[in-house]
């Protein structure tokens, strides 16, 4: 009797053992199954954030050449060199015009004056006097005229003659429109002595586009229709050391 007992308890031990190994590994599956693991997400980079401290604002002051007459607003020059600065990684915002198509010295004078321009700019560009020669202004009318403008350029570029750029007057003699006059060219040459004159007084930095716009002659794809203006391509080929002279300015 007593020996039946002890084998009953012997089983019964035996399968409670069992039991309690079954649960443990139950158990232990079921833990492992629903245990997670947090990763934290890596620390984002700041973005980079464009202020106005970084933009480089332009005013380009003019007549039609400065405001490309006939060409769309990505093609004038001032816009084209824009974009060869961005791909240096000089960020421009928007080009901002004073120009348009007729205007002499006088003219740009007054629209400027109107304006009561209390900003300044990072880089200032000047080019002014085809229609003082085309309307037979005087040319020394046209020094005392310019020497103005050059001022101004320079006070409105904050005082910083470094930040200034005059461009010499292109010659549309060479376009159908200017065929009929010989001594456009003789006549452009005059008015532009007389700016690079000045602007050599002054220090500020000058850029001859008339040399450049007279190759044109050998290149109908640079002249614009019948009149005294050009293409936007032409004006690409001023924009080119226009960006180089911008980006020594902005050293």
């Amino acid at each position: 009797m007593i020996k039946r007992q002890y084998i009953r308890m012997k089983i019964i031990f035996f399968i409670v053992s069992l039991v309690f190994i079954f649960a443990m590994i139950v158990f232990s599956g079921c833990s492992k199954s629903e245990s997670i693991i947090v990763v934290s997400p890596p620390t984002p980079l700041p973005p980079v954030i464009i202020t106005d401290t970084l933009v480089i604002k332009y005013l380009a002051l003019g007549d039609s050449y400065t405001i490309g007459e006939g060409v769309s607003a990505p093609e004038r020059y001032p816009s084209q060199a824009a974009v060869l600065l961005r791909q240096k990684g000089i960020f421009f915002g928007s080009v901002e015009y004073i120009a348009q198509t007729g205007w002499t010295t006088t003219n740009l004078a007054a629209a400027i004056a109107s304006k009561n321009l209390t900003n300044t700019y990072d880089i200032v560009t000047l080019l002014i006097g085809v229609n003082d020669q085309y309307q037979k202004n005087d040319t020394t009318g046209y020094r005392a005229k310019f020497t103005n403008l050059l001022e101004t350029s320079i006070r409105l570029a904050a005082n910083k003659k470094s930040r200034v750029i005059v461009l010499s007057i292109p010659d549309y003699g060479i376009t159908p429109f200017g065929a009929g006059w010989p001594k456009v060219g003789i006549q452009i040459d005059q008015f532009n002595e007389i700016n690079k004159s000045v602007t050599n007084e002054y220090k500020v930095a000058y850029l001859d586009i008339t040399v450049i716009s007279r190759r044109a002659a050998n290149n109908s794809g640079l002249i614009l229709g019948y009149g005294p203006h050009f293409t936007g391509a032409e004006y690409g080929l001023w924009a080119v050391p226009l960006a180089d002279l911008i980006a020594k300015a902005l050293k």
